[in-house]
């Protein structure tokens, strides 16, 4: 007799087995490296400014786009790497490396009066708004937006994507070894 699908879930009358299809778990999934480029104005704080912190991470602190907030919130990871990124200046691009340092924590400049990033919906007990801390790791030569194009490897770059104005973008595992690896000629992590 062959066997017959019930209605109900995957139940499969007259066989001693049910179907099952590989899925990662969440847990699975949370563990993998993941990639990111961050921008940040060098003039208020750029990547020579972190390397004079102590222990030379900063809390990135200001994003109040809801995508970004999400990025930080629900996928980053310590030890994620970043491509610290020098935006609205001269010659932005890609100014050195790092590495998200913390869990994603309530941004301290949503409750602050006196701060631009000030939010008055926030309250500490339900804050809108996340940062994670960055390490810098290493600073690079400046690979700048004209040298990213120039390669057909990075071309899906979000970042070189018409209309992009997201401060935290993701970036494939590919796009990352390429440019640690070719353009900036360290071994990827």
């Amino acid at each position: 007799m062959p066997a017959k699908r019930h209605r109900r879930g995957n139940q499969i009358q007259g066989a001693s087995f049910a179907p099952c299809f590989f899925m990662p778990s969440r847990d699975w999934v949370d563990v993998m490296t993941r990639y990111w480029l961050m921008k940040s104005e060098p003039a208020v704080v750029g990547i020579d400014h972190v390397l004079a912190m102590p222990k030379k991470t900063v809390d990135w602190w200001g994003v109040r786009n809801y995508q970004a907030r999400n990025f930080m919130r629900d996928q980053m990871q310590v030890g994620d790497g970043v491509l610290f990124y020098h935006s609205s200046c001269a010659e932005p691009g890609i100014a050195g490396l790092a590495e998200v340092a913390s869990a994603a924590y309530p941004d301290r400049t949503q409750f602050d009066p006196k701060s631009p990033y000030y939010d008055p919906k926030s309250t500490p007990e339900t804050p809108r708004w996340m940062n994670v801390d960055v390490r810098i790791v290493k600073k690079t030569r400046l690979v700048g937006l004209d040298e990213l194009r120039a390669h057909p490897e990075l071309a899906n770059m979000r970042v070189l994507q018409r209309g992009n104005r997201l401060s935290i973008t993701p970036v494939d595992p590919a796009e990352w070894t390429f440019i640690v690896e070719r353009l900036i000629g360290k071994k990827a992590k």
